[in-house]
């Protein structure tokens, strides 16, 4: 599969998992992936599943929208919007971050390291009663 391909078929997986498909991995990770957000690092696509399947359990749909890939070789760069609505938190509404995804393909397409940056703040904190009135608060009065 070409690196391009590859790419394409990261972002049409993502909009497609949930809770019943993270078996799947294996089609888009190595065995050894590297994946690190602003609230985790896991080590391994067994790891990784098990996070996926923990994750998506709450999780009412998650959807998102690619705005911008660069890739460079065996790097590439995503930005994308995230919709997604969770049981726990925001009163189950829809939720809305913008983010940004790096990735290392290995030689056979599959990705090796993700490191996806994003705003836990508006992702979580926030998100979460009493924590995101002080979140809100703090980040207003960071700003100005």
């Amino acid at each position: 599969m070409s690196q391009r391909t590859a790419l394409e078929a990261f972002c049409a997986f993502f909009n497609k998992l949930d809770k019943s498909c993270t078996e799947k991995l294996c089609d888009v990770y190595t065995q050894d992936i590297v994946f690190i957000d602003p609230l985790h690092r896991i080590d391994g696509r067994d790891a990784l599943q098990t996070y996926f399947a923990a994750l998506y359990d709450n999780v009412r749909y998650c959807r998102f929208t690619y705005h911008d890939t660069r890739q460079d070789g065996d790097i590439a760069f995503i930005t994308w919007t995230m919709h997604f609505a969770h049981s726990r938190l925001a009163g189950g509404r829809d939720i809305v971050v913008d983010g940004c995804t790096r990735l290392h393909l290995a030689a056979d397409g599959r990705v090796s390291q993700q490191r996806d940056y994003f705003d836990a703040g508006a992702m979580l904190y926030e998100n979460v009663p009493l924590l995101g009135k002080v979140t809100r608060f703090l980040k207003r009065r960071a700003s100005g």
